[in-house]
């Protein structure tokens, strides 16, 4: 199917831009609020050609998978990088609404796995299937005449199919045996995120959406490295605090609040040096 909105998504003013390749939906909608765009507006394509993740990190979206972005204006930047959790959550309700009988082994980065039937949040900004990276989340701003703000929340989804030449592992719902396009997932995501931007609320509703993401954690309670500039900090995943900062607890019994890093779990947290 082609891309449309679903009603709940049109009944609170949002507005699609669909494509079937650009160069990137991010770059785009920065582009369309430089141009007076109001904001509330989603593009979306079936393959983009320079897409980015993290930190520059290239992001390849082959035809078929799922790149879309969700323009916003006027939000405080203050507490529009906690729309990375609203994004990460409305992904996976999208997820499970659209493959609800799929059965994944949950495990994180070589972890020991489980029989369960859920898509995992990874902090901050991927979800995984099975301790693979299935989809990741990239918001950019960009400061526009007058002092206004603009968001891009993007978010990329291997639908068809996934790389396999990164240093982690990677799935897409087609490996899972999911039975569904890139049409059908922007649907039932542009209806999740319709539901949880109204109980996030400008950032008054975070405690419930910060609630509901951990309960789809990856790897909480377990053994954890994440990696900073220059070091590393282990210890073991204990929550996400109240500006959805990464929280570990080391062996000496210190929490540590993380704002940015590289999470890993399991045996690759074991594995990586100081």
């Amino acid at each position: 199917m082609g891309f449309a909105l679903a009603p709940t998504a049109e009944a609170q003013g949002y507005r699609l831009e669909a494509h079937d390749t650009v160069g990137s939906t991010n770059a785009m909608a920065i582009e369309r609020a430089r141009q007076g765009d109001p904001g509330r507006l989603w593009i979306t394509a079936l393959s983009q050609q320079s897409g980015r993740g993290r930190r520059g990190r290239p992001w390849a979206t082959p035809h078929g998978n799922l790149a879309a972005t969700l323009l916003l204006t006027g939000t405080e930047l203050r507490v529009a990088a906690t729309l990375g959790f609203v994004a990460g959550l409305s992904l996976s309700d999208a997820l499970a609404a659209v493959a609800p009988g799929v059965a994944i082994a949950v495990a994180a980065d070589g972890g020991g796995a489980t029989a369960g039937s859920r898509f995992e949040l990874k902090w901050p900004n991927d979800v995984l299937a099975g301790g693979a990276k299935l989809a990741g989340i990239l918001l950019e701003s960009a400061v526009l005449d007058e002092g206004k703000q603009a968001l891009a929340v993007g978010i990329g989804v291997n639908v068809v199919a996934y790389p396999q030449d990164v240093p982690y592992p990677a799935t897409s719902l087609r490996r899972l045996g999911v039975d569904c396009d890139a049409g059908r997932l922007f649907l039932a995501l542009s209806d999740a995120w319709a539901h949880n931007w109204a109980i996030w609320n400008e950032g008054r509703g975070l405690a419930e959406i910060r609630r509901r993401w951990l309960a789809r954690a990856a790897g909480l309670g377990g053994e954890v490295a994440v990696r900073l500039d220059g070091s590393v900090v282990r210890g073991r995943f204990e929550t996400i605090d109240e500006d959805c900062r990464f929280v570990i607890r080391t062996d000496e019994g210190r929490a540590v609040a993380i704002a940015a890093g590289d999470v890993h779990f399991g045996a690759v947290a074991s594995a990586i040096a100081d």
